[in-house]
């Protein structure tokens, strides 16, 4: 059981590790072809748009076929993706890259399940998913590092050096990931509606205010992570590498929170219901700190905001796999990373309109949206007690 978790998390880390080489670039490469910055938020939005229909779907087929087949088949389409990106002398080259990559965005979702299909317990659950992001922690800590370095070269190259590694990642997966999906129902019928899966989970009375909760989480962390390099750009600024060094530090605080605070602080004194409350109100003030544009802040802030979002990630997506029946987790987890993607969708284009008009904008929305969520989960926990009685 070890070596499989630890084989899929190796899995995520490659992936993200290419992710994160590129995330700081993106924005400088796009506007290198005379983009605007609305024109990069609309990048983002298109990967989200064909992730949104996308995800529910792999994650269905995942729970019909296996983990194992879809993994590999998202990967491959990353690496493609990443290469017409990296080859594009064209905007419309540039969006076609993006929406290879988009349509087929069903790695880190089947991750998840995997990994839920071999956890023990609700808090071994917990723990699994928060090594997850650990491993998106780790790969961000790398690869803007790393990607700050090889953009040196060109704009272009990290692009290309992304692609290889989903490359390597296809081998490594094919040759030592084993199928954990023990509940296979090759019965079941896949709807050629992709939006079919979300209008059973609207329907899901049970389920229905996490997946609330986790868009307006998505909307808020998505609006400030698409113009983040542009902001520390006209606020402090900051260049390619110095961004790249921001979502490294980033990521080293997301890697400790989730690969030891996590499991061995949070969810050993609070249950996840508590946890997801505090952190909702953590991630709103680091928000706060961060319009401020005062740069002793701004880095309290950076702390704050990686280990607010990684903390609310695993656990929201905890309590969702919890709940979800065990025939059905990959499609539940299909159609979180589907609304999450719904929210990047939205949130790039509204975030870069705001930016235009403000650069403070998109972390006013932020701070609302945020703030509205923790006001329903201090409704849940409130109602939660009541039924529990004195």
């Amino acid at each position: 059981m070890q070596k499989e978790k630890i084989t899929i998390l190796l899995t995520v880390l490659v992936d993200v590790l290419g992710f994160g080489i590129v995330i700081p670039i993106l924005p400088f490469y796009v506007t290198s072809f005379g983009a605007s910055a609305f024109t990069v938020t609309l990048l983002f939005s298109s990967f989200a748009l064909f992730a949104f229909v996308s995800s529910p779907f792999l994650g269905a087929l995942s729970d019909k076929i296996g983990r194992r087949p879809v993994l590999i088949f998202s990967i491959a389409s990353t690496a493609i993706g990443w290469f017409v990106f990296a080859a594009a002398d064209s905007i419309v080259l540039l969006f076609i890259g993006r929406i290879i990559d988009g349509a087929a965005a069903g790695n880190f979702t089947v991750a998840q399940s995997a990994l839920v299909d071999i956890s023990t317990d609700e808090k071994d659950r917990a723990a699994n998913l928060g090594l997850i992001g650990a491993s998106f922690g780790i790969g961000f800590m790398l690869g803007p590092l790393i990607g700050g370095v090889l953009s040196t070269v060109s704009h272009s190259f990290p692009f290309w050096v992304a692609g290889g590694l989903a490359s390597v990642n296809v081998l490594l997966t094919s040759l030592n990931v084993r199928e954990t999906n023990t509940r296979r129902d090759r019965s079941m019928l896949l709807s050629i509606n992709p939006l079919a899966p979300l209008a059973r989970a609207a329907m899901n009375v049970e389920l229905r205010p996490f997946f609330l909760n986790w868009i307006l989480f998505g909307i808020s962390f998505m609006s400030v992570q698409t113009i983040f390099a542009l902001f520390v750009q006209e606020a402090f600024g900051f260049g390619s590498f110095a961004t790249g060094l921001l979502f490294s530090a980033m990521g080293v605080f997301t890697a400790f929170n989730q690969g030891f605070l996590l499991k061995h602080v949070w969810l050993k004194h609070f249950s996840e219901a508590v946890l997801e409350y505090a952190m909702t109100i953590v991630l709103c003030i680091s928000l706060i700190l961060m319009a401020l544009s005062i740069l002793p802040l701004f880095f309290l802030a950076i702390i704050l905001i990686a280990s607010a979002q990684s903390n609310l990630r695993a656990v929201i997506t905890s309590r969702v796999a919890g709940l979800a029946p065990p025939h059905m987790k990959g499609e539940i987890l299909g159609i979180m990373s589907s609304l999450m993607a719904a929210s990047m969708v939205i949130a790039p284009v509204v975030a870069g309109a705001l930016f235009e008009i403000k650069s403070v904008l998109p972390f006013v929305l932020g701070i609302v949206l945020m703030g509205l969520s923790a006001i329903l989960e201090h409704r849940s926990l409130r109602r939660a007690a009541e039924k529990k009685g004195p």
